[in-house]
């Protein structure tokens, strides 16, 4: 099987001994053994699809009940292997299948029709941004009501139900309207494999009458998957390989730079094999982030334009070749479009396709087969990382606090450092988090995940609760400012429903921030809330919850050691006061950049 489902890491492939049909086909495993039969009042369309999501490596599912979707949910509680999670709302329930699917490979949640449905659109939007296979179940209307001239509620009041479908069109790589028993079994299937195929999310609304019926298609267990892996051209890929492999061995001092897209195409561990065999100095794209080890010999930080590590955008832009593995150039990515690399010096290999500098493309080529078959044709070249060694001066340390000084942003990140482990993971919200969270150096095994495509102020708090409930092992540190939690803030009470036992840094500054250094005006300005109080009336002495509120550096030492020590099988909530003004120097450049390109005037006509 090609996708790894059920892991934690969804970039290392795996070996199995599945069956492969015919490239981009989808078939089930003929097992010697017949799959069991199922009770009569157990084969019944809601079991199935439970028992396909335990299948496919979900164990929890997040949701919000609505009256077209609770004879589902019956049907899911019911399921031995599933624990369905109710949230506050539906957008922080498509934010938590965000993060679950990060870790676990694959989320899923479950919303009622239209009301929920369109309220979940923008998280499924960001999942499909990010290359997620998240599963949207929607609870649809009656079967009945299909085809006639009823207006129903939780609509806008005309008869017509595809108001909702037509919205998901666009996000999802696949849509199921599942109101007839005859067809469910092979929508319901086509649905969940073909999201682990592209890893897309995917839509299936179900109508409300059919979850409890039996049927005989669901009278038997349901044979797993055997997704077949995409196959390379081979006269593709050797050419492919052959004009990169000359390219780069003509050059002086090329580089390697990693992307976002590393991670759909599973191609983390053939990335690094390359740069274990060029000796090239090796960089990563912001969004790419945690994918690549930052503990590699040759590893010279985040490749993001004038807003780089120290010393990495000087070396990635003076190379005279450059490989990217999976990049997205976007005005955010690329700092207001101002990255100064040049076309003719770059290899750009996506999932499937390679362009070579002007010269040629070669497509139905897969990224780790590429990057596998050019390790073995590169020749050693570490030129560009003794030019970075010579160059290398290492970073300087926050000036150290007086004494009650109010907090600094850099001192309390110089203290999450030190909570790093392979124990931990790391979730950034969108803001200044974005830069200060990049300057983390992270240990081998700790989790890094942002959202930097869509970068929805407010994903990180759903983000938080999907990602450690789908690894409970590890404790997730989110690092969120006050206006993005302004956002979906509720959805801490169902962490402490959960028992999970994350650290949240909430920064509160009094506004948005990141807005404010890219266009300012009162807007940007909010209502401070008591944050502490908030999270202590949503524990409301029920599960294992602490809070702190720190003003300077000593506080925050206090509330970290509490947090690591006696608290540490509680959710901590540490409020952080910091000035307004008080930012990475990395968003006061990049903010400006943006402005500019924001602002650009209309081209003349």
């Amino acid at each position: 099987m090609d996708t790894k489902i059920g892991s934690i890491d969804t970039c290392k492939p795996t070996n199995s001994d599945m069956c492969s049909p015919a490239n981009g086909a989808v078939s089930t495993i003929q097992n010697s053994v017949s799959p069991a039969v199922i009770n009569s009042t157990e084969s019944t369309l809601g079991r199935h699809l439970a028992r396909r999501l335990v299948q496919i490596g979900i164990t929890d599912v997040f949701s919000v009940p609505g009256d077209f979707n609770l004879t589902l949910l019956d049907h899911l509680i019911a399921e031995p292997g599933l624990n369905l999670i109710g949230c506050c709302n539906e957008l922080n329930a498509g934010y938590a299948a965000d993060g679950y699917a990060r870790c676990r490979g694959v989320g899923a949640c479950v919303v009622t029709f239209t009301v929920g449905g369109l309220s979940v659109l923008n998280a499924i939007a960001g999942a499909c941004s990010e290359n997620l296979p998240v599963i949207c179940i929607v609870g649809g209307p009656n079967s009945n009501d299909y085809g006639t001239n009823r207006i129903l509620h939780h609509t806008i009041g005309l008869p017509d139900f595809s108001q909702e479908l037509r919205c998901f069109q666009t996000v999802t790589c696949f849509q199921a309207v599942v109101n007839n028993l005859e067809d469910a079994h092979e929508l319901i299937d086509t649905a969940i494999s073909t999201a682990l195929k592209e890893s897309k999310p995917v839509y299936l609304s179900i109508s409300c009458n059919l979850p409890a019926i039996p049927h005989p298609t669901f009278s038997r267990d349901p044979v797993p998957f055997s997704l077949s892996p995409r196959l390379s051209n081979k006269l593709g890929l050797e050419a492919a390989v052959e004009a990169a492999a000359d390219f780069l061995n003509k050059a002086v001092k090329p580089v390697l730079v990693g992307g976002p897209k590393l991670r759909v195409a599973q191609a983390c561990d053939s990335f690094v094999e390359l740069a274990d065999a060029s000796g090239y100095a090796l960089a990563v794209m912001p969004s790419a982030k945690g994918l690549v080890p930052e503990f590699h010999p040759h590893f010279i930080g985040t490749y993001w334009g004038a807003v780089s590590t120290a010393f990495c955008a000087e070396i990635v832009e003076s190379a005279d070749a450059y490989l990217f593995a999976g990049p997205i150039f976007n005005d955010y990515s690329s700092v207001g479009y101002s990255l100064l690399l040049k076309k003719e010096k770059a290899i750009i290999v996506q999932p499937d396709r390679v362009v070579i500098a002007n010269g040629p493309a070669f497509g139905c080529i897969r990224m780790k087969d590429f990057l596998l078959s050019l390790a073995k044709r590169i020749k050693a070249n570490t030129t560009a990382y003794e030019n970075y060694r010579r160059i290398f001066v290492p970073e300087g340390h926050p000036l150290k606090s007086e004494p009650k000084e109010p907090l600094r942003v850099n001192v309390l990140f110089q203290h999450i450092q030190k909570l790093l482990s392979s124990e931990t993971a790391v979730i950034a919200e969108t803001g200044d988090s974005w830069f200060n969270c990049q300057k983390l150096k992270l240990p081998r095994g700790c989790g890094y995940e942002f959202q930097m495509q869509y970068g929805s102020i407010g994903w990180s708090v759903g983000a938080t609760l999907g990602y450690a409930q789908a690894v409970p092992e590890k404790r997730v540190i989110a690092c969120i400012g006050d206006g993005s939690f302004q956002v979906t803030a509720q959805d801490v009470s169902t962490m402490l429903r959960c028992g999970q036992k994350s650290i949240i840094f909430l920064i509160n500054n009094g506004g948005y921030t990141i807005e404010v250094e890219i266009h300012d005006g009162p807007y940007n300005v909010i209502k401070n809330w008591n944050y502490t109080g908030l999270i202590d009336a949503m524990h409301n002495s029920e599960g294992n919850c602490w809070t702190a509120k720190v003003h300077c550096e000593e506080e925050l030492v206090e509330a970290i050691d509490n947090a690591t020590g006696p608290k540490k099988d509680c959710l901590c909530f540490i409020e952080v006061i910091v000035h307004k003004d008080d930012t990475s120097k990395e968003l006061l450049e990049w903010g400006s950049r943006v402005s500019a390109a924001n602002s650009r005037p209309p081209n003349p006509q």
